[in-house]
């Protein structure tokens, strides 16, 4: 299936690791002109040169996403360097473990600008050139939103606020023709997955422990899978498509856990 995203720009925040750094290398196989957007000019750098080695096209603009003056400064760039934007991809965020027992107004906060506020600052700076392209936004969200998952009240309520943002955005900009989903993310095998499972008392058998209970082959959800899905929310292929939470999972959050059980 042709997506149809050829020469289209899109942003992809957080682009350089884990799941941002699939979404990056899926897009720029389907032909997308990508600018990665985040704090490390190494990390962003490499994942360019992987992507150009490839036959891909990147750019890497290094900005610190909890500061408003550099999401409004990271879009500009863009627009200097293409003239326009097709899609914007908000994925960068950490679970930080901010929770409600030792937490503080100071981390909480901190939390949400880490995690949410960004999504909302590069949506709006981008959007002049969304609405000339009627172009489309892509949410990246967790299922801790609707799970919970314990000890991080702060990331939780960031993707609730994701969450929402998602179906108000798809109602406010339905005007223009600029479709607005989200993909909400369980188990996912990344670089900051792996440094928090390292932090638990028995770490392999924490992780076969997970791993078991997702009913889909008993497995991951990899980057590539929840890239793909990013690619076709992007694409024309998916024209009537909006305000949707997607969930890519394996089946992790709806199923009845009781399959893990019977296998």
């Amino acid at each position: 299936m042709d997506l149809q995203l050829k020469d289209k720009v899109i942003i992809v925040t957080g682009g350089a690791k884990g799941i941002g750094e699939g979404i990056a290398k899926v897009l720029a196989k389907e032909g997308s002109l990508v600018a990665i957007i985040g704090r490390s000019e190494e990390d962003n750098n490499k994942t360019v040169k992987n992507i150009e080695k490839e036959g891909g096209k990147a750019f890497a603009i290094t900005a610190e996403l909890t500061k408003p003056e550099e999401c409004e400064k990271a879009v500009k760039v863009v627009i200097q360097k293409f003239n326009r934007i097709d899609g914007l991809v908000n994925n960068a965020g950490v679970n930080d473990g901010v929770n409600l027992e030792q937490g503080s107004y100071e981390k909480f906060m901190a939390s949400l600008h880490k995690n949410v506020v960004h999504y909302y600052l590069m949506a709006h700076y981008a959007l002049p050139e969304l609405i000339k392209s009627k172009g489309a936004i892509v949410n990246i969200t967790s299922k801790t939103a609707e799970t919970g998952q314990g000890g991080t009240s702060a990331y939780a309520a960031a993707n609730g606020g994701r969450n929402a943002l998602t179906r108000e955005w798809a109602v406010e900009l339905l005007k223009y023709s600029i479709r607005v989903n989200a993909v909400v993310v369980a188990e996912s095998w990344t670089p900051l997955y792996e440094t928090w499972i390292k932090t638990l008392p028995n770490p392999e058998e924490k992780l076969k422990e997970i791993v078991s209970k997702i009913p889909l082959e008993n497995r991951m959800t990899t980057p590539e899978e929840i890239a793909n899905t990013v690619a076709f929310l992007l694409s024309v292929k998916s024209s009537h498509t909006t305000g949707q939470l997607i969930h890519v999972d394996g089946g992790y959050v709806h199923l009845d856990r009781a399959l893990a059980a019977v296998k």
